[in-house]
């Protein structure tokens, strides 16, 4: 989805946010790319999560995460952000905690495409493929040109599909509030080889790494499990090393966001159609729940906990 993003954030970008938020934060172009390649990321902002939502809800997803979280959406858009014939209504939704494409398709959807979870930003496309394929990820689709720039998707080992995005016109949006988690869960058995492929492409560094995380956190009390959390240039991030055994719903977010009062803003999303699936629950760090939004979208929602 990291393509209808990128596709669909640079049209929704271009028609409307480029307009009205060019002020608001230095574009790429103003940027000097780290040292590591050009590849590098551009921001967290520019980090977007792709939310596919059933036919005909995108309307209802945008009004219900905006009046749960704040922020401001694009121009609704219907354009083909594949390389093979489609046709989805997508939309740019800029959110104090977190950026996402929105995806609402009118013809079934491409392979592999609605497996991607998340786009980043790059400043040049080719290299950021040839990275990836040094890094040991695949690239599962080849670099194809949209209505207002370039994409691919890679694969890191484990399975785990991410959209690269190029733009035509750098895109300038505002720095988010808080930054969201990429929550990735992974098999046990290629904990290590995505580790060091995912790690050797983004140059982010390991902050924790618990082989013997609780398993309350997945809804699975009694249990543990391996969390590793990661930061780098391309956000936050956290693996989860499982058996598979997940009751519903983990595994099916994408993302996890944090904010500040988490009984009032899940207050806000009920009030708003949205539905709290699991918790609240506290474990040691936070406070954390999980909702699905109309669309059938489904966030981990977080605040952190006071160190005692």
């Amino acid at each position: 989805m990291r393509l209808r993003f990128s596709v669909r954030m640079r049209i929704a970008a271009v028609a409307a946010v480029l307009l009205a938020l060019t002020s608001a934060s230095p574009g790429l172009a103003a940027r000097t790319p780290p040292a590591g390649g050009a590849e590098a990321a551009a921001g967290t902002q520019y980090d977007t999560t792709h939310v596919y939502v059933a036919p005909g809800s995108l309307d209802a997803f945008v009004s219900s995460w905006e009046a749960t979280f704040g922020g401001t959406h694009t121009r609704k858009v219907d354009v083909t952000v594949t390389p093979t014939p489609s046709r989805t209504a997508s939309q740019l939704v800029l959110s104090p905690v977190g950026t996402l494409s929105v995806f609402d398709y009118h013809t079934p959807v491409p392979y592999p495409f609605g497996a991607e979870r998340t786009g980043w930003l790059v400043q040049d496309l080719d290299q950021g493929v040839r990275r990836a394929e040094a890094a040991g990820a695949d690239v599962v689709v080849a670099p194809f040109d949209d209505p207002i720039g370039r994409d691919a998707i890679i694969r890191f080992p484990g399975g785990v599909d991410t959209q690269l995005y190029w733009h035509t016109t750098p895109p300038s949006y505002p720095p988010l509030a808080t930054v969201p988690e990429n929550r990735l869960y992974v098999p046990a058995g290629s904990l290590r080889a995505f580790l060091r492929s995912y790690l050797r492409f983004t140059g982010g560094r390991v902050v924790s790494d618990d082989a013997h995380a609780p398993g309350g956190e997945l809804g699975m009390p009694g249990t543990t499990y391996h969390r590793i959390r990661i930061t780098g240039s391309f956000g936050a991030t956290v693996v989860m090393a499982t058996d598979g055994h997940l009751p519903h719903p983990f595994g099916r977010e994408l993302t996890g966001y944090q904010v500040g009062d988490l009984a009032s803003t899940l207050s806000r999303a009920r009030s708003a159609g949205a539905e709290v699936l699991w918790g609240p629950t506290a474990t040691s760090d936070r406070e954390s729940a999980m909702v699905r939004f109309p669309g059938g979208y489904v966030a981990e929602v977080h605040a952190p906990r006071p160190h005692r």
